[in-house]
């Protein structure tokens, strides 16, 4: 019987210690804003070092624990290198890219970018979807990464 009357103590007790927890201390408004900045000049910069056809740089952007989905999911940067080899070593980039949408969550440590990705004639042939984590020495890195068709 102690040991139910434990339990039941400790289950009254832990919701309101959970309460009186201190919320995180998140970036204000205003570094949410220049973190958003942050992330779209890194998505443009991504996407150029794939225009350039600048392999280093490109793998720079990826995190080691990146995943891509695609018909296959692509688990860390040795595989989509792999994967993306011929693209990236193409005399012309078969497609590029730019975000019309950045999102930063109001921890500043994840973002989501997404936009058109076109063909070199400039026709919208896909969009992709990303989600970019801060590092702890600032700058950001893919963690997620996958397309869906251009009507969807």
């Amino acid at each position: 019987m102690p040991s139910r009357r434990k339990a039941l103590l400790a289950a009254a007790v832990l919701p309101g210690a959970a309460a009186a927890a201190p919320a995180p201390a998140w970036p204000s408004a205003e570094e949410i804003g220049r973190r958003t900045e942050e992330v779209r000049r890194t998505e443009a910069a991504f996407a150029a070092a794939f225009a350039a056809r600048d392999v280093q740089a490109f793998r720079r952007f990826l995190a080691p624990d990146t995943i891509w989905v695609g018909q296959t999911p692509l688990h860390g940067p040795q595989a989509v290198m792999t994967a993306w080899q011929g693209w990236l070593t193409a005399p012309q980039p078969p497609f590029s890219w730019s975000p019309d949408l950045v999102l930063v969550l109001p921890s500043g440590e994840l973002a989501r970018t997404s936009g058109p990705v076109l063909d070199p004639g400039g026709k919208p042939i896909a969009r992709f979807h990303s989600t970019w984590r801060r590092e702890r020495a600032g700058g950001w890195q893919i963690v997620f990464d996958f397309g869906t068709s251009a009507d969807g």
